[in-house]
């Protein structure tokens, strides 16, 4: 573990993860590099830091935010890494419906892909749950249909808290370009999320430009070698 500047990240090491999508009942294996991802979910006080902003309805420091576009996720990372002295990682063009594009060489903050997402939540097992659900994730059976304080439940074994349940997270990638356009993955269930939405292999959609009170954004960064 180390942290760095305004947050707590996660040194994950490389290796294989396999997808699946229930929709197209397909599977695929992705190799990850080493990357660092945050040991929770960007909360409220961290994204007013940055932003001066506090979006959602949900008011307290230490809840997620949520509330906040995939663009506004990006934009923010983008504004974190500047802060911190880091090399951004998207060029966001000034006509934002052609998308930005990811350096995929830049140290900065980024959003993780959702194969990075899924291989820190496994965290080295093949198990759709790294735990008993209700020690390890706020969801619809527990939460009292409400946000929660990030943290507050039980790591996986590479220390990563709330990787199921809470809010939902978005990643870099698009859903499926030909069916969905521009659509942008989310994982991990959320607190209104019945228990079999809870799970390291669900996938979600959404348009990058919309705002959900369940849905939320953890920071990831790429590491060299």
């Amino acid at each position: 573990m180390r942290t760095q500047g305004v947050t707590t990240m996660i040194e994950i090491s490389a290796g294989p993860v396999t997808l699946s999508d229930r929709r197209t009942e397909r599977s695929w294996t992705v190799e990850v590099g080493r990357y660092a991802l945050g040991a929770v979910p960007v909360t409220q006080d961290l994204y007013e830091r940055v932003t001066g902003e506090r979006p959602g309805t949900a008011r307290g420091d230490r809840l997620p935010v949520e509330g906040v576009s995939w663009g506004e996720a990006v934009r923010f990372c983008n504004t974190l890494s500047a802060r911190e002295g880091l090399r951004p990682a998207y060029r966001v063009p000034a006509d934002e419906s052609d998308g930005p594009a990811w350096d995929r060489t830049a140290d900065g903050y980024r959003l993780p892909t959702e194969a990075e997402w899924e291989h820190a939540c496994r965290a080295g097992t093949t198990e759709a749950r790294h735990g008993p659900l209700d020690e390890i994730a706020w969801h619809r059976g527990n939460s009292g249909e409400r946000l929660h304080e990030v943290g507050g439940r039980r790591p996986n074994d590479w220390g990563l808290h709330d990787m199921l349940g809470n809010v939902w997270e978005w990643c870099w990638d698009v859903y499926d370009a030909e069916v969905y356009g521009s659509y942008r993955v989310l994982r991990g269930g959320g607190w209104f999320d019945e228990h079999w939405s809870c799970r390291a292999s669900v996938r979600r959609r959404s348009h990058p430009t919309l705002r959900i009170d369940d849905v939320g954004f953890r920071l990831a960064r790429t590491l060299p070698g």
